[in-house]
């Protein structure tokens, strides 16, 4: 099977169910931009994580094709997963498990520290504007509200990961400093 179709050469691609759309549609777009998340996280594993993180990490990319394929499938179709209240609980359940590896925050921290780390940072940014792609497209079409949702999840449990990655490093979460020097 040869990799390229041709089929979007006009600037259109098929969802699933054969409909056919504008490549620049805010659905394409949400979908891509939750891929964009999947190789951001794909170069954190690359970047080098500890054997648990790696594993977790790998576990959310299965889990970002179920959210591709249910975004990418208006409507009906029985043989797509899609992003179920579940996930979303097990999503909640890791961000508990990893937070009570850290110390509590006290200020915001700056992205960064070990390469993973700061991979996983720029992942959870893709994530957010993921979710603000769907915010958009659920007020103009339907979208399985789990999906908001385990998006929203996705983006705190990678910013807690990241912040485990520099923990499992040695290395501390670096304070945001005001740039004001000096008061008001």
């Amino acid at each position: 099977m040869k990799i390229y179709t041709r089929t979007g050469d006009t600037g259109t691609t098929g969802l699933w169910g054969g409909e056919r759309v504008r490549k620049d549609e805010v659905r394409v777009e949400s979908y891509g931009t939750v891929d964009e998340c999947n190789a951001a996280l794909g170069v954190a594993r690359a970047a080098g994580l500890d054997q648990g993180l790696d594993e977790l990490i790998e576990r959310l990319q299965n889990l970002l094709f179920v959210v591709g394929s249910d975004l990418a499938t208006p409507g009906e179709a029985a043989h797509i997963p899609r992003i179920t209240a579940a996930e979303v609980v097990l999503l909640e359940g890791l961000i508990d498990t990893l937070e009570a590896e850290l110390p509590p925050l006290r200020q915001f921290i700056m992205p960064g520290g070990s390469p993973g780390a700061a991979q996983l940072h720029l992942a959870r940014t893709i994530c957010r504007r993921a979710e603000r792609l769907v915010v958009g497209l659920a007020a103009t079409e339907s979208v399985n509200r789990q999906v908001l949702i385990f998006l929203n999840r996705l983006s705190d449990l990678l910013f807690v990961a990241a912040r485990i990655a520099n923990a499992r490093a040695g290395l501390a979460d670096v304070p945001w400093q005001s740039p004001r020097l000096g008061g008001s």
